[in-house]
């Protein structure tokens, strides 16, 4: 298990592997689809971003209201697919990693090899525990989305596995290669 802080580095994106488990301290950002899409056209009118995206992760979540005493409610991954259309323009950009369930495209894929950037996978149905290591949540931007407004949360030891790596690794497809059957 590595300690990973965030913002992320090329030193530390480096040495991530697809299958390796981290533990994430620091700052990250949530945003779903149509945060993506904001920011998305904010570049394409020439804007600023809502924050500065150089070495930061995004995690694609929508939490669920906070209990009186929490931070936040819970906190689990949504399918990062989703995202898939807007991502290499934000790895472009400058974002290091990101955050989700299920698989990316070729294209993402692509993008995070060219520009050093990483994908890791949550816990999947374990949005309550995940929100455990949340000491922080405010949104930054979009509060009009309301669950896919842009926040802002202060982690430690956030759990999350590398799925893709810059060297081209895929834990996924590792994953069904070597639980194939042979003359399948």
């Amino acid at each position: 298990m590595q300690k990973i802080t965030s913002p992320l580095n090329d030193e530390v994106i480096e040495k991530l592997r697809a299958g390796d488990q981290v533990l994430i301290t620091g700052v990250i950002y949530t945003a779903r689809d149509a945060a993506h899409k904001r920011m998305i056209e904010a570049l394409e009118r020439g804007e600023r971003l809502p924050f500065d995206i150089k070495g930061q992760v995004i995690y694609y979540m929508g939490p669920s209201p906070a209990r009186p005493g929490q931070v936040i409610g819970s906190a689990g991954p949504t399918t990062s697919g989703r995202m898939d259309m807007y991502s290499p323009r934000l790895i472009e950009e400058g974002l290091k990693g990101m955050i989700g369930k299920g698989d990316r495209s070729p294209a993402v894929k692509e993008a995070m090899k060219r520009h050093k950037a990483v994908y890791f996978a949550a816990i999947g149905g374990a949005g309550a525990l995940v929100a455990r290591s949340i000491k922080r949540s405010e949104v930054v931007a979009y509060e009009e989305l309301g669950a896919e407004a842009i926040r802002r949360l202060e982690v430690e030891d956030f759990p999350a596995i590398v799925i893709n790596d810059i060297y081209g690794g895929d834990l996924y497809e590792e994953g069904k290669a070597r639980y194939q059957r042979k003359g399948s």
